[in-house]
C-alpha cells in the first residue's frame, strides 16, 4: 500500500511539473552568408536564420504550429529521434505519415516527449529543405540538473553541417540526371560549425562542459578533435552510456554525441577545435575545398588565435560499437523476424542513378502509408495494399526484429529508423575493392555483445554489413532510410508497418483536422491503398512504380560511355558542318582545337610552317 501511494504521489508530482511549449513558426527565405564566402537564400523561421534551439523537459508537451510561408512548394517537419508513441501522424515524412503542408496552410505538431531525454534535432522531411537550412537542435532535459547521471557545470550545443553555395532547386535536378549516370553526389563548398566558419567557443578554466554535438548535415560525416582536450562520451542519440573518453569523434549525418569536456586550469593560450570532412565520401576533391575547418577554444581573448591543429592519424576515432548503455540493457532475445536487405546503386531506363534495397528503389504512394494502414481494415496486414515499390514490411506486435543490412556499395551509409532505437549487434570491417562485398553468415558470425550499443542512426562500412535488432513495441508506420539526403532522394528507403491493427485500435492515432486539411488541399484521399483505390484495396491499378530496368547489358560505365560518345558525336558533326560550309584559314588547327585533339609532332610542324608563311605573305 505504501509503495502504491508513493507511486501515485510521484506520478502526480511529475504531471504537475510537466509543461506545454507552444511555438508558431512560419517558413520564409532569408538572405545569409554562413561561410563568409557567398551570400545566398536559406530557409528560416519567421524571417530569421539559423533556426532556434528548442528546449523541453522529459514529460513535456510540444505544440508547434508550422505555417507554410512559401509561395511555390509544400513543407513538413520531423523531430528526429522522437518515438511518437501514439502520435505517429506527427512524425513528418511526406506521404509516409502525413500529407505535405500546402502553401499558406498550417499544421500543428502536437506530441508528448514521454520518457525520452537527450540531444535531438528537428528538420524538414521534404526533399532538399533541411539541406537548405530548415534544421535546428531539439534538446530534452531532465526535470532538474541533479537528475542528470553525470556532473557538469555548463552546457553547450554544437551543430555540424556542410554548406553548398547553390540551393537544392539547382542541385537536385543535376544530381538526379542522366548526365550524372554514376550518381556522384554534389560536393559541398564548406563545412559549418554552429552554422558558420572559424567559430569561437569562449570557455572558463577548470570547468566541465556538457557538449551536445549534433550533425545536422545532409551528406558528409565529420571527424571532430580538439587540441589539448578530450571528449568523454556520456550519451548517443538520446541513450545514456557508460563514460568513454576519446581524442576524436567520427559523427555521421543525423548522429548525436553528448560529451563532457573539462577545461584546463591555465589561461595562457587558446586551442584549436578541428572538424574534418570524411573525404572518402567524395567522388572528387576540388582543389579549393577546405577539408579541415579550424575553430577556436578561447581562454583569453587577448591571446592570439591558434593555428590549425594536425593529428598523426584519423583512424583513432571512437568506435561507437563498443559503447555500453548506462542502463545495461541486455541483448534482446533471438529474432522472430529477420529482414535482410542489400544496398546497391544502379541506373534505370531513364539513365538516372538510383539507390536500392533488394532491387527496389522507394517510390511514393498516392496515399500516405499511414492513411492506408488506418483505412484498409483487416487488409492492413497485407503488404500488397501498401504498393509494390514502397518496400513496405509488416511487423507483428512485440516481435523481435533483426535488420541484416548488406552493403554492396563502395561507400559508407548512415541508416536511421523512425520510432525506435536499435541495438547494433554486429558491424563488419570495410572491404576494399577489388575484393567482393562480404555477406552476413547467420551460422558463422562474430560474438554478439551482452550489452549492445543502442542508438537510432548507425553507419555501415563499404562492401560490408551491419546487424540491428529492435522490438516492435510501438504501433505505427516507421521510415527506415539512409540519412544521406542525396541517397534518400535516390530511393534508399523502406517502410515498417508495425502492428497495423493496433494502429487502428488506438484512439490517439485519429487524424487531426490539420492533417485532414493538408490532404484535402493537396487533393489526396483520406482512405485507399497505395494507388488511391478505396473500393478494392487489392487493386493497385495506377500505382506509382519505379522506372523500368535498363535493357540487358547496360551498366553505369556503359551509360557514361554512351552519354559522352553522343556528346562527342554531336560536337563532331557540328564542327564538320560549320567548317564544311566556310572558307576558314588554318582550318585543321582550329578543328583540332575545338575538338580538343592533340596534333602529332609532324602535324604541328606542318601547321606551324603553313601559318608562318601566311603571316609573312
Amino acid at each position: 500500500m505504501r509503495l502504491s501511494l508513493f507511486f501515485l504521489i510521484s506520478l502526480v508530482a511529475s504531471i504537475a511539473q510537466a509543461k506545454t511549449h507552444t511555438w508558431w513558426f512560419k517558413t520564409t527565405w532569408v538572405t545569409a552568408n554562413p561561410d563568409g564566402c557567398f551570400e545566398k537564400q536559406v530557409i528560416g523561421f519567421n524571417d530569421s536564420w539559423p533556426l532556434p534551439t528548442l528546449r523541453v523537459q522529459k514529460g513535456d508537451t510540444v505544440n508547434l504550429y508550422l505555417i507554410n510561408g512559401f509561395d511555390d512548394r509544400n513543407t513538413s517537419l520531423h523531430f528526429h529521434g522522437m518515438f511518437q508513441n501514439g502520435s505517429g501522424q506527427m512524425d513528418g515524412p511526406e506521404m509516409v505519415t502525413q500529407c505535405p503542408i500546402p502553401v499558406g496552410e498550417t499544421m500543428l505538431y502536437n506530441f508528448t516527449v514521454a520518457d525520452q531525454v537527450g540531444s535531438f534535432w528537428y528538420h524538414s522531411h521534404t526533399s532538399g529543405q533541411y539541406g537548405d537550412g530548415m534544421r535546428g537542435a531539439f534538446i530534452i532535459e531532465e526535470p532538474s540538473k541533479e537528475d542528470y547521471p553525470y556532473e557538469y557545470d555548463e552546457e553547450v550545443v554544437l551543430t555540424l553541417s556542410e554548406h553548398y553555395h547553390e540551393n537544392s532547386d539547382y542541385l537536385t535536378p543535376k544530381f538526379l540526371s542522366r548526365y550524372n549516370p554514376t550518381g556522384a553526389e554534389p560536393i559541398p563548398q564548406n563545412i559549418l560549425f554552429n552554422e558558420t566558419r572559424n567559430n569561437t567557443w569562449n570557455v572558463q578554466p577548470d570547468t566541465t562542459y556538457l557538449l551536445r554535438v549534433i550533425n545536422t548535415g545532409r551528406f558528409v560525416s565529420q571527424y571532430l578533435y580538439m587540441e589539448g582536450h578530450e571528449f568523454t562520451v556520456v550519451e548517443v542519440d538520446g541513450i545514456y552510456v557508460e563514460k568513454n573518453t576519446t581524442d576524436m569523434l567520427y559523427i555521421t549525418v543525423a548522429q548525436r554525441y553528448t560529451c563532457l569536456v573539462t577545461t584546463k586550469n591555465e589561461t595562457d593560450r587558446n586551442y584549436a577545435f578541428m572538424a574534418k570532412i570524411d573525404d572518402d565520401m567524395l567522388d572528387v576533391i576540388p582543389k579549393d575545398l577546405v577539408r579541415n575547418s579550424t575553430n577556436y577554444i578561447i581562454y583569453d581573448k587577448e591571446q592570439p588565435l591558434p593555428e590549425q591543429y594536425m593529428v598523426d592519424s584519423i583512424d583513432d576515432y571512437l568506435d561507437d560499437f563498443f559503447l555500453v548503455p548506462l542502463a545495461k540493457t541486455k541483448l534482446l532475445d533471438d529474432a522472430d523476424h529477420v529482414v535482410t536487405v542489400s544496398v546497391k546503386m544502379d541506373n534505370l531506363n531513364n539513365g538516372v542513378n538510383y539507390a536500392f534495397f533488394n532491387d527496389t528503389t522507394y517510390t511514393r504512394p498516392k496515399v500516405p502509408t499511414l492513411v492506408t494502414a488506418m483505412s484498409a481494415g483487416k487488409l492492413a496486414t497485407n503488404e500488397l495494399v501498401y504498393g509494390v515499390d514502397t518496400h513496405s514490411i509488416i511487423l507483428q506486435k512485440d516481435e523481435i526484429v533483426d535488420i541484416v543490412l548488406e552493403n554492396l556499395d563502395t561507400g559508407k551509409h548512415p541508416f536511421h529508423l523512425h520510432g525506435h532505437t536499435f541495438q547494433l549487434i554486429e558491424r563488419h570491417e570495410a572491404v576494399e575493392e577489388p575484393a567482393p562485398p562480404v555477406a552476413f553468415n547467420a551460422s558463422d558470425h562474430a560474438e554478439w555483445p551482452e550489452y549492445p550499443m543502442e542508438r537510432d542512426t548507425v553507419y555501415v562500412r563499404p562492401q560490408s554489413y551491419i546487424v540491428m535488432r529492435f522490438k516492435a513495441n510501438n504501433p505505427g508506420v516507421w521510415f527506415f532510410h539512409c540519412h544521406l539526403e542525396w541517397h534518400l532522394d535516390q530511393g534508399l528507403a523502406l517502410i515498417f508497418i508495425e502492428d497495423p491493427m493496433g494502429i487502428q485500435e488506438d484512439e490517439r492515432q485519429a487524424f487531426t483536422p490539420d492533417f485532414i486539411n493538408s490532404c484535402k488541399k493537396n487533393g489526396i484521399d483520406m482512405e485507399g491503398n497505395a494507388a488511391g483505390n478505396s473500393k478494392d484495396f487489392l487493386d493497385l491499378s495506377g500505382q506509382n512504380l519505379q522506372q523500368k530496368a535498363l535493357p540487358s547489358g547496360f551498366t553505369a560505365r556503359g551509360i557514361v560511355a554512351l552519354v559522352f560518345s553522343c556528346i562527342a558525336a554531336f560536337l563532331g558533326l557540328a564542327a564538320i558542318s560549320f567548317y564544311g560550309m566556310a572558307d576558314i584559314k588554318n582550318v585543321e588547327e582550329r578543328v583540332a582545337r575545338d575538338l580538343d585533339i592533340d596534333l602529332t609532332d609532324d602535324e604541328e610542324a606542318d601547321e606551324l610552317t603553313e601559318s608562318t608563311s601566311f603571316r609573312d605573305n
